[in-house]
């Protein structure tokens, strides 16, 4: 028995916890892409926690936090581990802490109506139970299997149906949280005087540890309208993206794909159903071929030629609301887009769409095992500065790997750009270097597109977080608010005890965090 297991069972000897070495292997990381090139080589879990606890309770966890502050012992508040940017990467004096046990609904008020749940509860089956309810609470990201409410609030989350639900800011009204100090807080949305939910929600487990939220609910709806268009440019596909956001209609679902993403969708082979797994093989090495030089086969696709073999661009939206609201709404929609150079194709796209909108996000391993690596990138600027961006942050990522994007979570003033890239080792790599080569490129790449992003006035992030991936770049984007921030940090969490090295930037660090 580790001296940190035996000092915390003597402080807290009900509270659940594991050294065991699968468990300690399991919680050593989240999703970020990078992670799974390390894995490939061989390094399953460089990261591994002392200890995992979990507890049942908003007492348990003031116990803990207590106890880390005496102990300057670090907490990892952990929800259910599908973070994308390296929010989780412990060290051997780090306590995680597990919130699943934590799912109980404490106060349901369908006349309100609001809901306040606990952190730990997963996504879909809070949503099933609230279905079954007749309420929603609208909130759908792609990781809704394997999510959480407190990670959606520690990531500030959005789900695929934010044009008309909004993001994870707009539905919590309430939060109850521990500080760093071990103070258990009701932070309430209020109009007049400070209002600090926002503080914590997009915190990253750094400022405090969220054990309920009181969330804003929805009647559920039966009624939908479903349509698609394509357009000759993504440029034209944005273009009528703004005019009908700031017309005021709001469709749940606006996803707009660029012209090679959209040939994907057409054929059904972006997030349109799972195919059979074939172990890597020559296909897998002709790929990983092409992709050690990406940068003909991008300028190619943007060309126009490009552009006109892949059918142009596409818009899918799905309309929802009471009554005959989405009809209504489907009609004036068809209206403004059609002037703004959209050609109605139906509802069919839209309607594939919705049937399988959560497969893209488990279609990751058989890339990884092909010796390639695989990401997404989430920015997002007003609308008179997103072609800067887009066209910006496409060239950057295209000098070394293969890019394609859409557009979704549109707002009056602005959008969403969310790149998805593929790529390989540059050439000239080895065998038993690959791995190693693919990070270089990775980094790289990296890199040069965070900088493109600022340069054109966009955000590092929309909706994933920064975790350890961008942190070292936050300086750039916020300036004098990467102070606010430590402040922040300094207040609620003196000891520096909560997810220590996630969001905040080193004040040094400048390089993306080792795997």
């Amino acid at each position: 028995m580790s001296e940190l297991e035996r000092d915390l069972a003597r402080a807290l000897p009900a509270l659940r916890t594991s050294t065991d070495p699968a468990d300690r292997v399991a919680y050593a990381r989240d999703l970020w892409p990078r992670h799974h090139l390390a894995v490939r080589a061989g390094n399953v879990a460089a990261h591994r926690p002392g200890i995992i606890v979990w507890p049942s309770s908003t007492d348990d966890v003031r116990a803990l936090v207590m106890w880390a502050n005496a102990t300057r012992t670090p907490l990892v508040p952990f929800g259910a581990g599908s973070g994308v940017c390296a929010g989780i990467l412990p060290r051997e004096d780090v306590v995680v802490v597990d919130l699943k046990r934590m799912n109980r609904w404490r106060r349901f008020d369908p006349r309100a109506p609001v809901l306040d749940v606990e952190a730990g509860h997963l996504g879909l089956p809070l949503e099933e139970e609230l279905g079954r309810r007749g309420f929603t609470l609208g909130h759908f990201p792609s990781s809704i299997l394997c999510s959480t409410v407190g990670g959606w609030i520690a990531a500030r989350s959005a789900g695929q149906n934010s044009g008309y639900y909004g993001k994870m800011e707009d539905m919590v009204a309430a939060l109850e949280c521990v500080t760093g100090k071990g103070d258990v807080v009701t932070l309430q949305r209020r109009t007049h005087g400070p209002d600090l939910v926002p503080l914590i929600v997009g915190s990253e487990g750094t400022l405090a540890i969220v054990t309920s939220a009181t969330l804003r609910l929805h009647r559920a709806t039966a009624t939908r309208g479903f349509a698609s268009w394509s357009f000759p440019s993504t440029e034209d596909g944005w273009e009528a993206m703004r005019v009908l956001f700031q017309s005021g209609l709001r469709p749940a679902v606006c996803r707009l794909y660029d012209p090679f993403d959209a040939m994907l969708a057409r054929r059904g082979s972006v997030s349109h159903g799972p195919k059979k797994e074939r172990a890597p093989g020559a296909g897998a090495a002709v790929l990983r071929a092409l992709l050690r030089r990406p940068a003909a086969f991008n300028a190619l696709i943007d060309s126009g030629l490009g552009t006109k073999a892949f059918g142009g661009a596409l818009i899918v939206a799905v309309f929802e609301g009471p009554g005959d609201r989405p009809v209504r709404d489907l009609e004036a929609a068809r209206r403004i887009v059609e002037r703004s150079r959209g050609e109605y194709r139906g509802e069919g796209p839209a309607r594939r769409w919705l049937s399988h909108r959560y497969a893209i996000s488990y279609r990751q391993a058989p890339t990884i095992a092909s010796g390639l690596f695989l990401d997404t990138m989430e920015i997002c600027a007003t609308w008179s500065r997103l072609g800067a961006l887009y066209h910006g942050v496409r060239r950057a990522l295209g000098e070394s790997v293969f890019v394609m994007a859409h557009l979704s979570h549109a707002y009056p003033d602005g959008c969403c750009i969310y790149f998805s890239f593929a790529g390989s080792a540059a050439p000239g790599a080895k065998a038993g270097e690959w791995d190693a080569a693919c990070e270089r490129v990775y980094d790289a790449t990296w890199q040069r597109a965070l900088d493109a992003a600022i340069a054109a006035g966009g955000t590092l992030a929309h909706h994933h977080g920064a975790g350890r991936s961008k942190a070292p770049h936050l300086g750039k984007e916020l300036g004098a608010g990467v102070d606010v921030v430590r402040a922040l940090k300094r207040a609620l969490d003196p000891a520096g005890i909560l997810n220590p090295g996630n969001l905040i930037p080193a004040p040094t660090a400048t390089e993306a965090v080792p795997s």
